[in-house]
């Protein structure tokens, strides 16, 4: 077959049997053109397409991945597991030790529930933040991307301060509306939000807004956020979703010098399979069942395939490892 063609035929089957031919929309490259690359096989930076082309991926599947594809302890941890099972609907040693591996970079992280994606973890926070204050209110800010969970996936209407409606079809106004969309990196509309208003249940944000073009946070910004949720007795949600274990050690948080009630992850600590996470301290977690009355649950949280290739990456990082990493820069 002529080399030119094996990708339409490869995204004509596709379009065939998937919706919309993929399985997340930014895979089917509506906003730059073309026929979508279909990736046959990755090593290190490396991915190969099904015509054999090779790319150097600056990628790394949107920061799944963090030492390259097809990484070898990862891969064997991985072999190793599944042949011993690959879920099994219990507990296994595993997860605790993946939850350790965490809490020892992020020690605001005391308790650890496991999820299987960043959208669920998201979703998870946000449940647990309304049932510990007992308000529905959340602020999230322009640019941020949290998932697609209806009370997330919301735009700014007019205004500093706007309450959000829904940038989706499906998702219902009167969730959209219990969501305040606030303009990223405006410590002033952070403020004139709280002095107007104490009903807020979380406050989630990105450290690094990794969406609209890895944009840093002011450190006056994230400052002002834990100020003024610790005065009205709302929860800060450090979305470290894409930083965590990425821009350092204990991530954005860290560097920041934030401590948030809660911390999101995801991508990394897998390993490059699925996987999310949520946490904070004892007391906030403790409203989880089977301890409180917030339910959470998942037949493949905690997948022991995921939790084996997460621990793989996380046994190699350290302080150290990101030191020698800058240095070498």
């Amino acid at each position: 077959m002529d080399e030119s063609k094996v990708m339409k035929k490869l995204w004509q089957s596709a379009e065939r049997h998937l919706a919309g031919g993929v399985n997340s929309p930014v895979r089917a490259f509506k906003k730059v053109g073309g026929t979508p690359i279909f990736m046959d096989r990755g090593f290190g930076p490396f991915l190969i397409d099904a015509e054999g082309r090779r790319y150097i991926d600056y990628c790394l599947s949107w920061g799944a991945v963090l030492f390259g594809h097809a990484h070898e302890e990862t891969a064997a941890a991985i072999q190793k597991q599944a042949v011993k099972g690959t879920s099994f609907g219990t507990v296994t040693e595993n997860e605790t030790l993946l939850a350790k591996a965490i809490q020892k970079a992020f020690p605001a992280m005391e308790r650890v529930r496991f999820t299987s994606s960043g959208t669920e973890a998201a979703m998870s926070a946000i449940r647990l933040a309304r049932g510990v204050t007992g308000r529905n209110r959340i602020v999230k800010f322009e640019g941020c991307y949290h998932g697609h969970a209806d009370g997330l996936l919301v735009k700014a209407g007019s205004g500093a301060a706007a309450f959000g409606s829904p940038d989706s079809l499906g998702v219902p106004s009167e969730i959209a509306g219990l969501t305040a969309v606030l303009p990223y990196n405006d410590t002033e509309a952070v403020r004139s939000f709280f002095r107007r208003t104490e009903d807020t249940a979380a406050v989630i944000v990105e450290p690094v807004a990794g969406n609209m073009g890895v944009v840093p946070a002011r450190q006056d910004f994230l400052e002002a956020l834990r100020e003024e949720t610790e005065r009205t007795g709302s929860l800060l949600i450090l979305d470290e979703v894409i930083t965590g274990f990425r821009v350092g050690y204990g991530g954005a948080g860290r560097l920041y010098e934030i401590r948030p009630d809660i911390t999101l992850l995801g991508k990394i600590i897998g390993g490059g399979l699925p996987i999310g996470a949520f946490g904070g301290s004892a007391k906030i977690m403790n409203f989880l069942s089977p301890l409180g009355k917030v339910y959470q649950a998942g037949t493949l949280s905690g997948n022991p395939l995921s939790t084996a290739a997460g621990l793989s990456i996380l046994s190699r990082l350290s302080r150290t490892f990101y030191e020698e990493l800058h240095a070498k820069v």
